[in-house]
């Protein structure tokens, strides 16, 4: 995939702690996985927001980053989530993010979160700055 920048690949420590699979990664798309554990739950046992939030700020940035140029970097600025549906304990959170908007300074995506009947249960929508490197 040369159109994919190579740290797009390389996950960050905190993806691995929740358990992020991501199963996709191209610069239009990304998608991961997140199977839904007693860990992740919140008071109601379903899953907390915060990790469905984590999971789609995750995609973002590894989408950001897929187009990145050498040496820049990518930092969220804004994400808002609106939430539509639970996601019980032993079922699958399924991340598809996409891209509405790619410039120079700016990136927006947003991620579609389903469990394993289809139902959409989250769609978080965030803006990715482009970090060129310090001189």
């Amino acid at each position: 995939m040369s159109d994919v920048h190579p740290q797009a690949f390389s996950q960050p420590p905190f993806a691995d702690f929740l358990g992020f699979k991501v199963t996709h990664v191209s610069a239009d798309r990304v998608t991961a996985e997140l199977a839904m554990r007693p860990e992740l739950s919140n008071r109601f046992s379903i899953m907390h927001g915060g990790a469905v939030m984590a999971l789609a700020d995750n995609c973002g940035g590894t989408a950001a980053s897929a187009n990145l140029k050498e040496g820049q970097s990518t930092t969220t600025i804004e994400s808002k989530t609106n939430f539509f549906a639970a996601i019980p304990i032993g079922d699958v959170a399924k991340a598809e993010c996409t891209a509405l908007h790619k410039g120079r300074t700016t990136m927006v995506w947003q991620t579609r979160i389903t469990r394993n009947d289809g139902k959409l249960c989250a769609l978080v929508t965030q803006t990715q700055l482009v970090l060129n490197p310090k001189k």
